[in-house]
């Protein structure tokens, strides 16, 4: 489910589950092994992330999800489930490293929340950015309230979240939900080139920085559990149920 290279300074991870990089426990699992893997290596100055399918990754595995209205005690399974999602994306934000998301594709719900958790996001200009969770009855309840709220501000959290606005990646780079945005073709070349040229700077004056600027912005654990509750009443919910078969049934 993924490749990683070795680049010297720069590793670089391509997500491989085909065909839109869905997160699953497996996923999760196979990710943290691929950070257990990079904790001993000292020269690693920017983790790249990238992905080689038609999205970066379209979110939560829907089948998973709708496996938990299937038993009894399914609320408690998603939020067990959810809290793994939490795990990695904060072990991702709390790397020393740099962290760098190449977005070529879709990125939706929690594939977007894995984006959120990395320092910088490059996009492409057609790439489809969003957090359309409440469609499903849903809310992005992995970080994706809180990340977005403190990048963009209230605003622009409530146009994605509360409005499923789903935006192209030059939007996305207007609000404040990337930092980047170029054109397809140019993608990864663009992004290669930021990897290298943050790669050449002080690793530990890049450590120092990425830890003083998570200061100022630092988040609160109430967020999270605000989040994890409101994904453990929704499960519960006919309305949730609903929503997903519906949204699952054409891809049957």
């Amino acid at each position: 489910m993924f490749k990683v290279e070795d680049l010297g300074a720069v590793v670089r991870v391509t997500l491989q589950r085909a065909p839109v990089n869905a997160i699953s426990t497996e996923f999760i699992a196979g990710f943290m092994q691929v950070l257990d893997g990079l904790s001993a290596k000292k020269d690693l100055t920017v983790l790249h992330l990238r992905s080689d399918q038609k999205a970066f990754c379209a979110g939560a595995d829907l089948a998973q999800v709708q496996s938990c209205f299937a038993i009894d005690n399914g609320a408690d399974v998603m939020r067990e489930n959810i809290t793994h999602f939490h795990a990695l994306f904060d072990r991702l934000e709390a790397l020393p490293c740099v962290t760098l998301a190449e977005i070529g594709g879709s990125a939706l719900g929690g594939g977007f929340e894995l984006a959120l958790s990395c320092d910088l996001r490059m996009a492409s200009t057609s790439a489809k950015l969003g957090l359309p969770e409440a469609k499903l009855g849903l809310i992005p309840g992995a970080g994706g309230t809180q990340r977005l709220t403190r990048l963009c501000g209230p605003g622009t959290a409530a146009r994605i979240i509360l409005g499923c606005d789903v935006v192209d990646g030059a939007t996305a780079c207007q609000l404040g939900m990337v930092q980047w945005a170029v054109a397809p073709a140019d993608l990864a070349q663009e992004a290669e080139k930021l990897a290298q040229r943050i790669a050449a700077q002080s690793a530990p004056a890049l450590q120092v920085a990425k830890r003083c600027i998570a200061q100022a912005g630092k988040l609160a654990a109430d967020g999270f559990e605000a989040e994890l509750n409101g994904i453990h009443t929704l499960v519960t919910t006919v309305e949730a149920k609903t929503r997903i078969q519906a949204f699952l049934a054409p891809r049957a």
